[in-house]
């Protein structure tokens, strides 16, 4: 057995990368960001890392942000929901049930897009209680 340590107790990955966290999907960089600040703000700063990451493969289902090495995913994302994650799991050490990701599958998971590269309507989406079917998207609504 090593006695080496890890220099964190938790890595959090925010997916930043391609155009659907980030562009699409949400705004993944906000995300990232209001995890930063806030993570420093809870005094968890050298305990809890925050990080970018590239594309974690769950298109469609972003943003997206997993904890390592609590292999805890959450999908769907709001920058309203970084303080309930920093409290609930970061510092309570509970993840947040109703933001996990449960893919129906190991590996990637990527939602079809259509033409305009927005979700596909129709797709059963099983990530989260609050998210049990991609929506129909009404061409004619602003925006689309």
């Amino acid at each position: 057995m090593s006695d080496c340590t890890s220099p964190f107790e938790r890595h959090l990955f925010v997916c930043t990368s391609g155009e659907f966290c980030p562009l699409l999907d949400g705004n993944s960089r906000d995300i990232h960001q209001a995890f930063k600040e806030q993570v420093a703000k809870a005094g968890l700063k050298g305990t809890v890392r925050v990080n970018n990451s590239g594309c974690l493969d769950q298109c469609g289902h972003g943003p997206n942000a997993v904890v390592y090495p609590d292999n805890v995913w959450y999908s769907h994302l709001t920058v309203e929901d970084v303080p309930v994650i920093i409290q609930e799991h970061l510092i309570d050490g509970k993840p947040v049930e109703r933001l996990r990701y449960h893919p129906r599958n190991p590996g990637a998971n990527k939602l079809k897009r259509d033409a305009g590269q927005h979700r596909l309507a129709g797709q059963v989406d099983l990530c989260r209680t609050d998210w049990p079917i991609i929506p129909f998207r009404d061409p004619d609504a602003e925006g689309s």
